[in-house]
C-alpha cells in the first residue's frame, strides 16, 4: 500500500502521549471480560489455559548478562554446566565446549548446535540459508517444524523476517523471541492467543521478529524450552536451527462451541480445513492472496499520539471491497501494542466487526482481533439496532443513532477511538461522510483508495470548509450544537491517503463463503452459537432449546425497516430475529400486544429468536443467549431486515413429521408471494458512458 501524507495542520490544542503498556502484557488467562466471542468461548479458552499451565511452567526471560571482559580469568558457567570454555577456530570464530563429565541434556543439545554450526567457521549444508527472509513452505517448513501427534501440537523455529501462512484454527504461544500476527506483537511469556484463518478470508500470516534483547546469546534457554514439548530426536533437529534472532512458537489445536456449531452445517464443514487434514494446514498460497502491510503504510499504523484534544480519533473511509475491515483490524492490533484499550465505533451496518449486521455500536477493544469478524463476536458497551444492512432508506435515523452512541461515551475518556464507515461514498453516502467528520472530534481521516485515486473527493480540512452534508452545511453550526460551540472556528485534522494494490481490489470475492451476504450470515451464526451448550456434544436444533416466556404486556413490538399493518405484526415477527431493546419509558398495555407505530432510537442489549407466540395465554417464546439479569431491563422487541440464515431452519433434526418453521406447500407463482428484491446490479446509462 502507498501512503500520501499531506501537510498536517496543527490546532491550538494540547497533545498527550499514550502510555506504553508493552511491558505489562503478561496478562492472566483469557476470561469472559477480555477476548470473548461469547461466554462459552471464554470458558473454553480458560480450560485451555489451565491445561497449558499444568504441563509447562511460566517462561521467564533471561536477565541481561554482563559482557565478558577480555583477559578475565573468571567466567560464569550456565546452569547445569560444570566447566565450559571457548575454542578459537581457524577463521577467528569461536565454539562453546562443555565438560562432558557433568553436562545437562540441554547443554548436550546446545553443544550439538555449536558443533554443527562452527566447524572451522563454516556452516554445514543442512544449515545453509536458514535465516533467509521469506515464506516458510514446502521443504523449508519441513526442516524447521516438528509435530508431536501424541500431545497434538507443533513447534516451529522461525528466523527473523520469515513468514508462515496457514489455514485452520489454533492456539499460538510464543516460547522464544517475538512474532507478529495482523500487526499485533506476541512475545514469550505471554498468554496463548487463538488464531482463526478460515477459507472465507485471506489466510493469516505469522511474521518472526526475533528477540527484543540484542545482548541475549545464551541458547541453552531455548533448548530447555524445546525439551518440554518435543522428544529428544525432534529436539535435536530443531535446536540446530536456533540463532540469536530466532523465534520459537507452539501451535495447538483449538475447538470451541463456535467452531463446533459452524462445522455442524454441511456447507460450512470445510470452513477451517478440508476433511483430509486434522487441524492445521500450511497451503501454498499465491502472494496476491496474502494481506501484507508495506513500509509505506507505517505512517498510518504508527499513529501513537495526536495534537488534537489529547487523544486520537481516527476515521477510516473508502469504497466497497477496498480492504477497510482488514486495515482496521491491523490498525487496532498495532495500537494495542502501545495502549491497553481502544474505543471502536462501528458505523458500517453491512460489515460489522463485533456484532451481527444491522447494528451501530461502541465497543472497547482490549485484546487483539486475530481472525475475521465472526470469530470475535462480543457484546459492546453501547449498541443501537438499526435493523438494516444499509441506511439509504432513513439517513436521519442513521445519523441520530450515531450521535446517541457518541453522547453515551464519557467525554473525559482519553482512550483512542477508531471509527469504521460504510463503503457508500457516492451521492448521499459521501454527504454522510462529511457529516460524520463534523459531528465527531476527528483528529485523523484515513481515506483508502485504489488505482491512484480515492474514488471520491479527498476529504481534506480545506475541502470540508465548503462541503455540504446531509445535515450539516458550511460553517456547520446547527448539527454541532450539542458537541461544540456554535461559533467555534473550523477544526483541523490530519488527512492520510492509503492506496490498496492487492489483487481483486474493489471487487467482491467470488469464491465460496467470500461474498458479503455470506459474511453477514457467518456473524449471525457465530452469535447464535452462544445458545449451544459449552460441553462437547451434538448441536441442538431450535426446537430442543428451552425458551423464555415473555408476557405480551411486558414488551412492545416494532418494525424498523418497513410499515406493517397492526393485524399482520405478530405474523411478521414470529420465527424471526429480533433486537432486545430498552425503551426509556414504561410500556403500557390494555391487555393485548403493544405495537409501536415507528422505530425508536434506543439501547439494544442483544438479540433473540422469537420461536413462537401463544395468543391464548398471551406469551412470546424467546430464545436468547443474553443473561437473565440483563433481560429484566428489556421492554421492546424490534424486527429488522436481518433474517435468520436458512441453514438454521432447514437443518433441524431429532423430530418426526413436518419440520418447524419450514414448509414446502407454498406457491411462489402467485403475485406478491415472494420477497420483493431490488436488483442493484443494473447499470445506469450515465455509468456505462451512454445516454438516451
Amino acid at each position: 500500500m502507498k501512503v500520501n501524507k499531506p501537510a498536517q495542520v496543527k490546532g491550538n490544542v494540547k497533545s498527550q502521549k499514550w502510555k506504553d503498556v508493552r511491558g505489562k502484557r503478561h496478562r492472566p488467562p483469557i476470561n469472559s471480560s477480555d477476548l470473548n466471542s461469547s461466554p462459552v468461548m471464554a470458558r473454553v479458552i480458560q480450560e485451555h489455559q489451565a491445561a497449558v499451565r499444568k504441563k509447562k511452567p511460566n517462561v521467564k526471560r533471561l536477565k541481561k548478562k554482563a559482557k565478558t571482559v577480555p583477559g578475565s580469568k573468571k567466567s560464569t558457567s550456565p546452569p547445569g554446566v560444570k566447566k565450559s570454555h571457548t575454542q578459537t577456530q581457524t577463521n577467528g570464530s569461536s565454539m562453546l565446549t562443555v565438560d562432558e563429565s557433568d553436562e545437562s541434556q540441554d547443554s548436550q543439545d546446545w553443544k550439538a548446535l555449536a558443533q554443527s554450526t562452527y566447524r572451522n567457521g563454516v556452516e554445514s549444508p543442512d544449515d545453509m540459508d536458514i535465516g533467509t527472509p521469506g515464506r516458510l513452505e514446502g521443504e523449508a517448513l519441513h526442516y524447521c517444524a516438528e509435530r508431536d501427534d501424541r500431545q497434538k501440537h507443533a513447534v516451529l523455529v522461525m528466523q527473523k523476517d520469515q513468514t508462515l501462512c496457514f489455514r485452520g484454527k489454533c492456539f499460538l504461544t510464543c516460547l522464544y523471541g517475538r512474532v507478529e500476527v495482523m500487526g499485533f506483537t506476541i512475545e514469550e511469556g505471554q498468554q496463548s492467543y487463538p488464531l482463526f484463518s478460515p477459507a472465507s478470508h485471506c489466510p493469516l500470516t505469522i511474521v518472526a521478529l526475533g528477540s527484543a534483547d540484542d545482548t541475549r546469546d545464551d541458547g541453552t534457554e531455548a533448548a530447555a524450552i524445546l525439551r518440554k514439548y518435543l522428544s529428544s530426536a525432534s529436539r535435536k533437529k530443531l535446536v540446530k536451527r536456533i540463532r540469536l534472532n530466532s523465534s520459537v512458537i507452539l501451535l495447538e489445536p483449538m475447538e470451541t462451541p463456535l467452531t463446533r456449531f459452524l462445522s455442524s452445517f454441511a456447507d460450512l464443514s470445510e470452513l477451517f480445513s478440508p476433511p483430509v487434514v486434522s487441524w492445521l494446514i500450511f497451503p501454498h498460497v499465491a502472494d496476491a492472496d496474502i494481506y501484507r502491510v508495506t513500509n509505506s503504510t507505517v505512517p498510518v499504523l504508527n499513529i501513537q499520539k495526536c495534537d488534537m484534544d489529547g487523544c486520537a480519533v481516527i476515521l477510516v473511509c473508502g469504497t466497497k471491497n477496498v480492504g477497510k475491515s482488514t486495515f482496521i483490524r491491523v490498525l487496532l492490533n498495532t495500537l494495542l501494542n502501545h495502549t491497553a484499550s481502544i474505543d471502536y465505533l462501528e458505523a458500517d451496518l453491512g460489515q460489522t466487526e463485533v456484532t451481527p449486521a444491522g447494528c451501530l455500536s461502541l465497543s472497547t477493544i482490549r485484546e487483539p482481533l486475530l481472525g475475521p469478524p465472526f470469530t470475535h463476536q462480543s457484546t459492546p458497551e453501547h449498541m443501537i439496532y438499526y435493523g438494516q444492512s444499509s441506511c439509504e432508506s432513513d439517513l436521519d435515523r442513521y445519523l441520530e443513532s450515531l450521535k446517541a452512541l457518541w453522547h453515551r461515551r464519557s467525554q473525559s475518556r482519553e482512550t483512542p477511538v477508531i471509527i469504521n464507515t460504510m463503503g457508500w461514498i457516492k451521492g448521499f453516502g459521501f454527504q454522510l461522510l462529511v457529516d460524520m467528520i463534523r459531528i465527531f472530534p476527528v483528529s485523523h481521516v484515513v481515506q483508502l483508495g485504489h488505482g491512484g485515486s480515492t474514488q471520491c473527493p479527498a476529504l481534506t480540512p480545506e475541502f470540508l470548509r465548503t462541503a455540504h452534508g446531509c445535515q450539516t452545511h458550511p460553517p456547520a453550526q446547527t448539527a454541532l450544537d450539542e458537541f461544540t460551540e456554535s461559533h467555534s472556528p473550523p477544526r483541523s485534522y490530519v488527512h492520510l491517503i492509503v492506496q490498496s494494490d492487492f489483487q481483486g481490489v474493489a471487487r467482491q470475492g467470488t469464491s465460496y463463503h467470500q461474498r458479503t451476504n455470506e459474511h453477514r450470515e457467518l456473524s449471525l451464526l457465530a452469535y447464535l452459537s452462544q445458545l449451544q451448550s459449552p460441553d462437547p456434544g451434538p448441536v441442538r436444533p431450535l426446537h430442543c432449546l428451552t425458551p423464555y416466556q415473555v408476557p405480551h404486556s411486558a414488551v412492545a413490538v416494532g418494525v424498523t425497516h418497513c410499515e406493517v399493518a397492526p393485524s399482520h405484526m405478530l405474523y411478521a415477527v414470529n420465527a424471526s430475529l429480533v433486537g432486545l431493546c430498552c425503551l426509556g419509558e414504561k410500556v403500557m398495555s390494555r391487555g393485548g400486544p403493544v405495537l409501536l407505530s415507528q422505530a425508536p432510537i434506543c439501547p439494544c442489549v442483544g438479540f433473540g429468536v422469537l420461536r413462537g407466540i401463544d395468543m391464548v395465554r398471551g406469551l412470546y417464546f424467546l430464545l436468547t443467549p443474553v443473561a437473565p439479569s440483563i433481560l429484566r431491563n428489556v421492554n421492546c422487541l424490534l424486527l429488522g431486515a436481518i433474517s435468520l440464515p436458512a441453514c438454521i431452519l432447514a437443518t433441524q433434526s431429532g423430530f418426526e413429521g413436518e419440520m418447524p418453521y419450514v414448509t414446502t406447500d407454498y406457491s411462489f407463482d402467485l403475485s406478491g408471494a415472494g420477497k420483493l428484491r431490488v436488483f442493484k446490479g443494473l447499470i445506469r446509462p450515465g455509468q456505462s458512458g451512454t445516454t438516451q
